[in-house]
């Protein structure tokens, strides 16, 4: 975990296993979006993957270890990194900062739940997806099946699901899983260009916007007109609004958040 310039990044770093979820990861994976999503001073977060990997799923060695427990009917032991997992996906939704995914490589299991639970997603032409839960014998987590059924239409989400269907960036990019695809080489350089415009940008109104298109996807039309219209009107009263007046009459950029 590390900031600059008011950019949280979260690096999974588990490379040797190409960043697969245990426990532990999970973990801190929570609890390193839990302290971002709380400091005010950060406008953006970027998740991303060490190695050759964003995440290849959860870590079957350490499921291989529960198995005896599991299999005796102890599923209780489940309990913590569900906390963990479900944790991510709430808080992914819920806080106010836009955070990317910057993925490569295998993005597989939850490393595709977490993905589809970013708010934008850059991916180098090098990414292979793959749900991979059917493979073995469980149904998804970590939010996928509420993602990617609004992402890529119930059709697609039964076909991604239920076949395991293995597709490439292109394929991601076609689906509207992720927003835009570039070489591995500029991968890191496009996402902190992204996370630097959203980081520069009036902090609070995109936080409202998070905020309205997530909820616009359990609203009526006429609950989230007044939505927008009270979000607007909180927006009209900060000083990144007259801001950004004042800059478009002057013909100049506009400094945000200087408050």
């Amino acid at each position: 975990m590390e900031t600059s310039d008011r950019v949280g990044i979260l690096t999974l770093n588990r490379p040797e296993v190409l960043n697969a979820l245990d426990e532990e990861m999970a973990g801190a994976l929570h609890e390193g979006l839990r302290t971002m999503a709380g400091t005010a001073k950060l406008r953006c977060v970027v998740i991303r993957g060490a190695g050759d990997a964003f995440m290849a799923g959860g870590d079957i060695v350490h499921f291989r270890r529960l198995l005896p427990r599991l299999e005796a009917g102890d599923t209780a032991l489940l309990r913590p990194i569900f906390e963990h997992v479900h944790g991510v996906a709430l808080l992914l939704r819920r806080m106010p900062q836009p955070v990317i995914a910057q993925v490569h490589g295998a993005v597989a299991g939850f490393g595709f739940s977490l993905m589809l639970g970013c708010d934008l997603v850059l991916a180098a032409e090098n990414s292979r997806f793959v749900l991979a839960y059917r493979d073995i014998g469980v149904s998804p987590d970590g939010g996928a099946t509420y993602g990617l059924a609004r992402h890529a239409g119930i059709k697609k989400a039964m076909e991604l699901t239920l076949l395991g269907e293995r597709f490439g960036a292109q394929e991601a990019l076609r689906i509207g899983l992720i927003n835009r695809v570039v070489p591995q080489a500029e991968l890191g350089a496009a996402a902190a260009e992204w996370a630097h415009r959203v980081a520069t940008g009036p902090g609070r109104a995109l936080a409202r916007s998070k905020q309205l298109i997530n909820k616009s996807l359990e609203r009526g039309l006429t609950e989230q007109l007044a939505a927008e219209q009270r979000s607007f009107t909180e927006c009209a009263v900060e000083a990144d609004f007259a801001e950004g007046v004042a800059a478009f009459v002057a013909k100049r950029s506009a400094h945000f958040n200087k408050e």
